[in-house]
């Protein structure tokens, strides 16, 4: 099927961007979670496979999990070619979505610096450069005064506790209003007749003869052809209903946002070290991320050190912000593989499928996921990019081990 032109079908009615109708009793799919990347995959089933008989359902409103509480860095700078392929896809269709989606993203490719602190940090950053150049990924290796030309406000002198050695550096990369981002999906998605169900919280899920059959939801039972899971978080949870026990920790993870400020930070710096990650929004807002809480928790707030030792690494990488105010702090919930790689792809259950695991790192892969996920519902079979990621690896032990990309939220 060839794709829809942009803006083609919209919603007739200018005060809103989707309908919110009542669940039909069965659908050829049923997505479950109504996030970034529940409302992708069903943006990409009717886009590029002409799938339109699919439910999104979401147990509070859309985009109310962790699409609304990340901190919107897009970068495809990993390590592994199984990493860097998918969201390297990912950020080519970023590069495009703003005019596929007809909606203002607010997409800034203003760049992602990654410090090196360490002679460790120098040469793992090195290596991780040199990979990136192998798979087509732009990437540049600078050295601390190359690092202050791009962003002249973080502090490089040699007698601090985290001195800046240098940084790996991806001018491609950047953010995106998340809520925007959701919003163009959402109405997209419903244009294209796909029903978006909101307050529908799954309770079980049916499976017969090996095969998933349909839901029950807090509004009744959904019969379907085919069943995907996309909830982050709580994706341990949704496949025990299936009998499918899943390799999840979920985390609290948490970042806030200073006061409105002028604009003088140009780009993204993100430190595993110093473990704290700083952008500037489009409003002036300094939005700032930490690592993960270490204990595994479905709670949507963190530990109270945490956001102590966040404030103290981005007063030491940026000087500037000391008299700057915290506004607020939110905590999403993430979900984290041995790993710190997704799963996608099948399960052990026929036609019920996967879409998890992806730590701190789903935000950037949202559109990447939507379509490889696509392509695998609509196939029954894994996309070429999706290969690497399935379930099987964690008992066959062909791992993707990004915990050098992923040591810190990004």
């Amino acid at each position: 099927m060839s794709p829809r032109p942009p803006g083609a079908g919209l919603p007739e009615h200018p005060d809103r961007l989707w309908r919110n109708p009542d669940p039909k009793r069965r659908y050829e799919v049923v997505i479950v979670g109504g996030g970034g990347h529940g409302l992708a995959t069903a943006h990409y089933l009717a886009r590029d496979h002409g799938i339109t008989d699919v439910a999104v359902l979401e147990r509070g409103w859309l985009a109310g999990g962790n699409m609304a509480r990340n901190t919107t860095i897009i970068r495809s700078n990993y390590l592994w070619d199984a990493s860097a392929g998918i969201y390297e896809h990912a950020l080519r269709l970023w590069e495009g979505l703003e005019e596929e989606l007809d909606y203002p993203l607010l997409f800034s490719q203003r760049g992602v610096l990654n410090l090196a602190h360490s002679l460790q940090d120098v040469r793992d950053g090195m290596r991780r450069v040199e990979a990136n150049r192998l798979n087509g990924v732009d990437a540049q290796w600078l050295d601390p005064d190359q690092v202050r030309e791009v962003c002249p406000i973080i502090n490089t002198a040699p007698d601090t506790r985290h001195p800046v050695l240098g940084a790996t550096y991806q001018p491609r990369a950047g953010i995106a209003k998340h809520d925007h981002v959701a919003w163009g999906l959402a109405r997209s998605a419903d244009a294209a007749g796909i029903d978006l169900i909101q307050n529908c919280e799954v309770t079980g899920i049916e499976v017969r003869g090996g095969r998933a059959t349909g839901v029950r939801t807090s509004l009744g039972p959904i019969a379907a052809d085919r069943v995907a899971l996309c909830a982050a978080g709580h994706s341990s949870v949704l496949a025990a209903m299936a009998g499918v026990e899943l390799p999840l920790q979920s985390h609290p993870l948490q970042a806030l946002v200073s006061e409105l400020l002028e604009p003088v930070h140009p780009t993204v710096v993100m430190s595993n070290a110093v473990h704290v990650y700083v952008s500037q929004a489009h409003k002036g807002e300094l939005v700032m991320g930490a690592g993960i809480d270490a204990y595994p928790a479905y709670t949507q707030r963190g530990a109270f050190h945490i956001i102590a030792d966040q404030m103290a690494a981005a007063l030491e990488l940026f000087p500037v912000f000391a008299r700057a105010h915290v506004l607020r702090t939110w905590g999403g919930i993430v979900d984290v593989t041995p790993d710190a790689s997704p799963i996608i792809g099948r399960t052990p259950v026929d036609r019920l499928y996967l879409n998890c695991g992806w730590g701190t790192g789903g935000f950037k892969a949202t559109p990447g996921v939507g379509s490889v996920l696509a392509h695998t519902i609509a196939y029954d079979e894994p996309h070429p990019l999706a290969r690497p990621f399935h379930l099987d690896r964690f008992t066959t032990g062909a791992l993707v081990d990004e915990h050098g990309a992923a040591a810190v939220a990004h």
